[in-house]
């Protein structure tokens, strides 16, 4: 076997899709944002499960032909990150205060706010 390691290493070029990285500031610290779309047209909201990104948790969806095709053309896609989890994240200082579920939304309140 190879030699183990603690980290994965992901090229970012290799995001399908053209869309772009948005770093965005809340009351409760920065979140990586990933747009793909037109912006004019209606919003589809993804926020990944525990422990995952919007690559690991939403690429099998978005590599399907058929729903890539029918979603893409139909919406823009705002891949929302939790904080900490975006690609190349640090590891979250145990000295952090975990945020609760009403932060987590207040934050996806303020992304949407953003855009």
């Amino acid at each position: 076997m190879g030699d183990s390691s603690d980290s994965v290493s992901i090229a970012i070029d290799m995001v399908p899709f053209g869309g772009k990285e948005f770093l965005v500031k809340t009351s409760r610290g920065s979140l990586s944002v990933f747009v793909c779309g037109d912006q004019e047209k209606p919003a589809l909201i993804t926020y990944p499960d525990v422990a995952l990104n919007y690559m690991s948790c939403f690429q099998g969806l978005f590599f399907c032909p058929d729903a890539a095709s029918l979603l893409l053309h139909n919406f823009c896609i705002y891949h929302i990150d939790a904080p900490g989890h975006e690609l190349g994240a640090n590891v979250i200082s145990p000295d952090v205060p975990l945020l609760s579920v009403d932060d987590l939304a207040d934050q996806v309140a303020e992304v949407l706010d953003f855009f």
